[in-house]
């Protein structure tokens, strides 16, 4: 039986942004190149604020614009909110140059440690492997290609917000996926490392949760995820745990 139509085939879906490779990286030169901020500015905080603000404003407009000027709009606010708190107060042109910089630094990107052999081996041993990511979906997919990953997960796997229509944490995008690919929620798993959007969101439509939470960050509401991991290390462990079971 092929496996995409076995109810109790198990799958593996990944968020993509700080889950599969380190965000802060573009977001810390950014900084740098435009605002000359040293090594010693707490970079860690600012972007966490900054993700902050990507996902509620995302929010506030029902969704992750996939174009255009509110897309354009949303993306410097977040910048010109986050740095605000940490005393830097951008000008418009200012914001725009730091986003613009940021977002051309997000396809010179490497996978985490461990993240690639890890997909391999869940692929080779049967296990359905996939991505959900909010976003534009060429902006996504670049970042994929990037990522070397589009080779590996065919497209029917890939799940961007922007072209399905339906944004992270609403837990009718995790349903889309189950329906899409014929699975139970009870056979899915998910990693990720937005409380609000991962967390959340995949809890509330019934997966099991794998909160890779690398960089200490607070839970933000009652949630509880089934799992809190802090590296490729752990994560491969409780996966291939479960599909070893999967496969008994």
């Amino acid at each position: 039986m092929d496996p995409i139509t076995s109810l109790s085939q198990k799958a593996v879906f990944f968020d993509v942004d700080d889950t599969l490779y380190d965000h802060l990286i573009p977001f810390r030169e950014a900084l740098q190149r435009v605002l000359g901020t040293g090594e010693d500015f707490p970079y860690a905080p600012a972007y966490h604020r900054m993700r902050y603000y990507s996902d509620k404003l995302s929010a506030e407009a029902g969704g992750t614009p996939t174009h255009g000027s509110e897309l354009s709009e949303m993306r410097t606010r977040r910048f010109s909110l986050s740095l605000a708190e940490f005393g830097i107060l951008l000008t418009g042109s200012q914001a725009e140059e730091v986003q613009s910089e940021y977002l051309n630094r997000q396809f010179d990107i490497t996978l985490f440690d461990g993240a690639r052999p890890l997909m391999d081996d869940l692929i080779g041993r049967g296990i359905i492997v996939g991505l959900i990511t909010n976003g534009p979906p060429e902006h996504q997919m670049k970042k994929i290609r990037a990522l070397g990953l589009s080779e590996l997960i065919p497209p029917e796997r890939i799940f961007i917000s922007g072209a399905v229509g339906i944004t992270k944490p609403d837990r009718k995008l995790f349903d889309h996926v189950t329906d899409a690919l014929n699975l139970t929620s009870a056979a899915c798993y998910y990693v990720g490392d937005s409380w609000r959007n991962d967390v959340v969101g995949a809890l509330d439509a019934d997966w099991n949760v794998l909160w890779f939470n690398h960089r200490g960050a607070e839970p933000e509401s009652s949630h509880s995820p089934h799992f809190k991991v802090d590296s490729y290390a752990d994560i491969a462990q409780i996966l291939l745990d479960a599909a070893g079971q999967a496969q008994k």
